[in-house]
């Protein structure tokens, strides 16, 4: 499809392709008859070194793609869209992870593989390195929030990003509660027309 969007979705901590909201949006770009090569969706190894490696191999592979990161996926993507300049959609976007996890040094395990690792010192190293200042284009940064978010203080996106696009939402949580509702605004973020949204049934989401 010419000029079909290109994204690339980064899930969060402990997460993975097959998440909730990766596999609605693979749904919806289906859906839409968008070429699958324009959507990446990599399966992030646990240590933020070895995913970013894995996240510029990504961005390398497509042409100026959009970044959607969802939690510490938001981290990633806002490191990522200020080094290469890209457009950001994030929800529920860590910030500062390196200071959440603190408390966190111990074994974990990724929800969906079952894969057990070490969160480390080291981890928390390379989160630190990747901070960068906050970001002031509210042409090139979405942020979407959900107040009732459990894991992360909302708060603290909301002040980070205050020079963004950045939409609270009364209630939900951390993993994003009604996101199919907000496919149509995805699509149209990441460049898609109106006309290229008639495909788009929501109803199969319910």
């Amino acid at each position: 499809m010419r000029n079909s969007p290109q994204v690339v979705y980064i899930h969060g901590f402990n997460s993975s392709p097959s998440s909730f909201k990766a596999q609605q949006l693979r749904s919806a770009w289906r859906q839409l008859n968008l070429p699958e090569e324009h959507l990446l969706i990599p399966e992030l190894h646990h240590h933020p070194e070895c995913a970013i490696a894995q996240l510029q191999e990504a961005i390398a592979q497509l042409q100026q793609p959009v970044l959607i990161g969802s939690s510490l996926g938001g981290y990633y993507a806002t490191y990522l869209a200020q080094q290469h300049h890209l457009k950001a959609l994030l929800i529920n976007p860590a910030v500062r992870p390196h200071l959440l996890f603190e408390d966190f040094t111990a074994e974990q395990e990724n929800l969906y593989s079952g894969e057990r690792w070490l969160l480390t010192e080291s981890h928390m190293q390379v989160l630190a390195a990747l901070e960068v200042a906050p970001p002031q284009d509210a042409q090139r940064f979405c942020v979407w929030l959900q107040s009732g978010d459990e894991t992360l203080d909302y708060c603290l996106a909301e002040q980070y990003y205050q020079g963004c696009s950045v939409h609270v939402e009364q209630g939900g949580d951390h993993s994003f509660q009604r996101f199919a509702e907000h496919l149509p605004a995805l699509f149209a973020f990441v460049g898609l027309t109106p006309s290229g949204l008639q495909s788009l049934d929501l109803s199969a989401f319910e």
